[in-house]
């Protein structure tokens, strides 16, 4: 796996550990695999930031964050990979969890209006907020089940791979 990579990106947990904002998680901060890339973390953190960025509410970080502490996964990645979802993205992304969400629930969906407004958009959410959520809960499930396979996959793939470069070089050094 690139660990030279993706640590370069990672914040260093120290400063993280002695951020003020964070002291009322007290020793939680400290656990290893919070810190760790090894691959049941960075698998599990996978799950959780796709789950956390489907789901359509405020704060997702602080959730990610939280999944993160209580099922032992790597911190950072779970909370970068809710950014996936941001204020550029947001819309198609949840436009298709509503989709999704409508047609598992066999209703009709809403035509987006030429000009979109805030009131409109308030009107929309009081009404139709169950098939988003649906749609959103679901496309969590399922891209946190398919990330932490992928990533689990493609972990083993890269391992076996440099294993194999570095017996070949053996072997080519031994002749």
């Amino acid at each position: 796996m690139p660990r030279r990579f993706i640590k370069r990106y990672m914040p260093n947990p120290e400063s993280i550990r002695n951020n003020k904002s964070l002291r009322f998680l007290g020793t939680l901060m400290h656990d290893p695999n919070l810190w760790h890339l090894n691959r049941h973390s960075v698998s599990r953190s996978m799950a959780i930031g796709f789950f956390w960025a489907m789901i359509p509410m405020p704060m997702q970080m602080v959730a990610a964050a939280f999944s993160a502490v209580f099922l032992r996964g790597n911190l950072p990645i779970s909370v970068g990979l809710v950014w996936l979802t941001n204020p550029i993205t947001m819309p198609p992304v949840f436009y298709c969890s509503y989709k999704f969400g409508a047609w598992l629930m066999s209703t009709p969906t809403l035509r987006i209006p030429e000009h979109v407004t805030l009131h409109w958009v308030g009107q929309v959410l009081q009404t139709h907020w169950q098939p988003l959520y649906l749609g959103s809960f679901v496309l969590g499930l399922i891209l946190a089940v398919l990330s932490y396979f992928g990533t689990n996959a493609y972990w083993h793939w890269w391992v076996r791979r440099n294993w194999r470069k570095r017996q070949e070089a053996r072997a080519q050094k031994g002749q």
